[in-house]
């Protein structure tokens, strides 16, 4: 599975982590930068993966910045994306299950790396259930 990534530079070394550790995975990689911890604008890196995703050359992303409240914002604003923000194991799991996000968010000045790992891997590998949240989901997609 090829896997979107990018960060700003608050996200820029939690990103570097989990890239490593998808690619010692077996996924495929697709990194939109930030490429150091140079600063930068996060709406910039938000906007170039999401449109990427929404082509359907990716399934999913993974967005990082200082708290990820400003990459989900930014993420969200895109028809289509289903960005969570997910510091914690529960809301990653929630957020496949009954959301079928496609875009995961993490702060990485909120988490450590290890427990990113293991939100990461919860959230590829959960399963969305459907009926009634896909119900919700299509009055998600309808508000304009």
């Amino acid at each position: 599975m090829k896997i979107a990534i990018g960060s700003d530079h608050g996200g820029f070394e939690l990103k570097e982590f989990i890239k490593a550790f998808l690619i010692n995975e077996g996924y495929e990689i697709i990194d939109y930068g930030t490429y150091s911890e140079k600063s930068v604008d996060y709406p910039d890196i938000a906007k170039i993966l999401c449109e990427n995703l929404l082509k359907k050359e990716l399934k999913r992303g993974i967005l990082i910045c200082g708290t990820g409240i400003g990459m989900s914002i930014s993420a969200n604003r895109f028809k289509g994306i289903r960005a969570t923000l997910a510091n914690d194991l529960f809301s990653a799991i929630m957020a496949r299950k009954h959301n079928d996000s496609n875009v995961l968010v993490m702060g990485g000045r909120v988490i450590g790396k290890e427990v990113a790992r293991e939100i990461v891997k919860v959230w590829l590998n959960e399963k969305f259930e459907g009926e009634r949240h896909q119900r919700r989901l299509n009055k998600i997609e309808s508000i304009i």
